[in-house]
């Protein structure tokens, strides 16, 4: 989506019509579309303001419930993300997985994966070996 046209510009084209050019005059002087002058005149007129309306900013359902989403991280941090969406569904928070995630990224909560056995890794070992099973013995 294009960015808004600057305050600066809006001002201008304002200045242009008071002085007197028409509102299409102004837009083509000022290499605008013509309904951009109508709409910034209009405004000016009404509210006697120019400025470009906010944009983008929505804020997540979620962070109506951030207190609660961070205790229970803080109480089970071995939660998967599964769990922590049922979890959240018992305390009647209505979200998704998705929406969670994104939560998480916002929060700078990472989840790392933790070594099964404490770092220790299953024994290989089959029993003993027997020279006559062994195919690494040498023969001599």
């Amino acid at each position: 989506m294009p960015k808004s046209y600057s305050v600066d510009l809006r001002k201008r084209v304002i200045e242009a019509v008071e002085a007197g050019a028409s509102r299409r005059e102004a837009a083509e002087s000022f290499d605008i579309d013509a309904s951009s002058a109508v709409r910034w005149l209009q405004c000016w007129k009404e509210t006697r303001r120019c400025a470009p309306k906010p944009r983008g900013g929505s804020v997540s359902p979620l962070e109506r419930h951030a207190e609660q989403i961070l205790a229970l991280v803080a109480e089970q941090a071995d939660l998967t993300l599964k769990e922590t969406i049922a979890e959240l569904r018992k305390r009647r928070i209505r979200t998704s997985k998705s929406a969670v995630s994104r939560f998480f990224q916002r929060h700078e909560i990472t989840f790392k994966k933790k070594e099964s056995a404490g770092g220790r890794t299953a024994s290989r070992r089959r029993g003993p070996r027997t020279p006559a099973l062994d195919p690494r013995a040498r023969h001599a």
